[in-house]
């Protein structure tokens, strides 16, 4: 199977599967998200991994408010007119962050292609925020492409940051059914920049899988972005957040994710993150040590 299809859907496999989320410190932080009117894609982008990382107190905070411009067919988070940028939400974020006592914390924000600077001065604002407020918290921001423009990416990877993450998502042979909007090698120079700009800066990228990609194609991509400068790499399962996106073509097995692991590692990636609830945030703090 070569692209996306409409085929019956395959079953939930067990390892999937994850707990109802829950617990005093999941509570705590979904009540200061609301208090402080954040949005988090935790709960956007119906992440399966929630449950887990808010018992822990991690949370990917998301910027911009929680309507996206572009229309990818894999993505919950919800699509249409968007609003003006909120001021307070830089200040409002570093509050969060200092309240719940993070050492590490993640930044994303929808695709805001109506702004000027397409958000990047907002983005820089939170972290810069951040910084000021708890100066030993260490920072990941996963960015949209900012359409490629160097300037916008140089106006976050100047920030007191430690990791600068974009997503290439899939194969370019699935960008069209899968992202409509974005193009596979500007996704790369996104990250070429970003190590041009500051090479000290940590950068990663991940990739859905099961969408119907070959492993030869992910292997293809681990090598491009190795050759972008690219230190850090996620692959996971891609999930159908609601019947409203594309559906699953395939479930790998955890056999599958420790081989294509092991294979990318061979690259020389800094740090690989492979299994089916492998999330672009996921385990972030370690892959950032």
């Amino acid at each position: 199977m070569t692209t996306p299809t409409t085929s019956p859907r395959p079953r939930i496999p067990p390892w999937i599967r994850t707990c109802a989320p829950g617990g005093e410190k999941f509570r705590h932080l979904q009540h200061q998200a609301r208090q402080l009117h954040l949005h988090t894609v935790c709960e956007e982008a119906k992440c399966p991994n929630i449950g887990e990382c808010w018992t822990h107190g991690t949370a990917t905070f998301l910027l911009m408010g929680n309507v996206c411009t572009r229309r990818c067919h894999f993505c919950a988070v919800g699509k249409g007119p968007t609003a003006p940028l909120d001021p307070r939400e830089p200040a409002q974020t570093a509050e969060a962050v200092v309240s719940l006592a993070l050492d590490y914390v993640v930044l994303t924000s929808v695709d805001r292609d109506d702004l000027p600077d397409q958000g990047s001065g907002h983005f820089a604002a939170a972290i810069e925020a951040i910084h000021q407020r708890r100066p030993d918290c260490r920072i990941e921001a996963l960015i949209p492409d900012f359409r490629g423009d160097r300037e916008c990416i140089a106006r976050v990877a100047r920030t007191p940051l430690t990791v600068l993450a974009h997503n290439v998502e899939t194969v370019p042979r699935l960008y069209r059914p899968v992202r409509p909007g974005s193009v596979y090698q500007r996704s790369l120079r996104v990250l070429a920049l970003a190590k041009e700009i500051r090479p000290e800066l940590l950068t990663k990228s991940g990739l859905m899988l099961g969408l119907g990609e070959t492993p030869d194609e992910v292997l293809a991509v681990a090598r491009d972005l190795r050759e972008h400068g690219c230190d850090i790499l996620t692959l996971g399962q891609y999930l159908q957040p609601s019947r409203e996106q594309l559906p699953v073509v395939r479930y790998l097995e955890p056999a599958e994710f420790s081989e294509l692991g092991a294979q990318t590692r061979r690259l020389g990636f800094r740090h690989v993150e492979s299994g089916p609830l492998v999330r672009s945030s996921y385990h972030a703090r370690q892959a950032a040590v």
